[in-house]
């Protein structure tokens, strides 16, 4: 079995774990459309167009063909709305895309979707509003206090993340935003709705935790892994503990069944006065799942015996609890001059 992980960026530890899970029995191939790291670890690799090139499926098609490619992978947001859109395109040549539907990509991506989705569905979340104007009108009927949070639509990390205590810091994150939206990858999602692209949200203050929901390729509930995050670096999650909280748990279970997505759901929380808010989604490996598989879990090798026709093997989807995990920085030589 021969697997393409796309846009690996630096994630390399998947790579390391898709390698770990195959055991000799098929290659781990990664792409991205820059040189990185990641790549060099993998048993082959490829530079790709830019994802939103006409040309970034036909080329990935013809790679998969040339190399024998079984499953494809994705492990960033902005490729997720593309290969989900062309699950068909590589399954007609044999090829699955563990992916989610288009529908649960676009409700994970597009966080306006996800407060939507959240509120129909009765999860708690913080009150975020995608118009301005209604936003102002909040904060001065009392509906929403500052400091609020200022954010994009679209985006993932700490890209464009503001938290303002007044109105002029308001305006000036608003726009600081707006500026950052334009001249980043983050303007091909907000191109036609620019108005509309930065939300204004509700400011919890607690503890943040993150919890991965698990579901089969059927979209059957599977478990749910919860952590509590002790620091953060870039967005990601750079240091957690593992913990067994039947709240959290219950929240990814309802998460599931009415989601409906496909493996890996990373989901962000925060903890306010006893209460959970379900804060955004990702339908993808996140930055939290090396916790989990340093706790014991091994997802990755999971979705390889889903994608062998095998049942659930809970070990793989289980996590011991108290386990304290970090993050660290290890430089690496990329070219030697060679």
């Amino acid at each position: 079995m021969n697997i393409l992980l796309t846009s690996t960026g630096r994630r390399t530890y998947l790579v390391e774990y898709f390698k770990q899970a195959l055991n000799g029995n098929g290659k781990v191939y990664a792409s991205n459309s820059n040189y990185t790291y990641s790549l060099s670890q993998a048993d082959d690799y490829v530079l790709t167009p830019l994802i939103y090139s006409d040309d970034y499926i036909p080329f990935l098609l013809e790679f998969c063909i040339e190399n024998k490619i079984d499953i494809i992978i994705s492990l960033f947001d902005i490729d997720l709305p593309i290969l989900s859109k062309n699950i068909d395109v590589f399954k007609a040549h044999g090829i699955q895309v563990v992916i989610s539907s288009s529908e649960v990509i676009d409700i994970c991506n597009d966080k306006w979707l996800t407060y939507q989705f959240l509120i129909k569905n009765k999860l708690t979340t913080p009150k975020t509003f995608v118009d301005k104007n209604i936003a102002l009108e909040a904060i001065n009927d009392g509906g929403l206090a500052f400091p609020i949070i200022l954010k994009p639509r679209w985006g993932m990390g700490s890209i464009g993340i503001y938290k303002a205590d007044n109105i002029e810091e308001l305006d000036v994150f608003y726009n600081k935003i707006k500026s950052e939206i334009l001249n980043s990858y983050l303007k091909y999602e907000s191109e036609g709705t620019i108005d509309y692209s930065i939300l204004i949200q509700q400011c919890i203050k607690g503890k943040e935790y993150g919890i991965e929901v698990i579901n089969d390729l059927d979209t059957n509930y599977v478990n749910t892994l919860c952590k509590v995050k002790l620091a953060m670096r870039s967005g990601e999650t750079d240091q957690a503990m593992t913990v067994n909280d039947q709240s959290l748990i219950t929240i990814g279970q309802n998460l599931s069944e009415k989601l409906k997505h496909i493996a890996n759901l990373d989901v962000d929380c925060l903890e306010e006065n006893g209460d959970f808010y379900v804060l955004e989604m990702n339908a993808r490996f996140g930055g939290q799942y090396p916790f989990s598989h340093l706790a014991g879990a091994n997802l990755p090798l999971q979705i390889i015996e889903w994608c062998r026709g095998k049942k659930t093997n809970l070990d793989n989807v289980t996590i011991d609890y108290d386990v304290l995990c970090s993050k660290d920085i290890k430089p690496v030589i990329i070219n030697n001059g060679n």
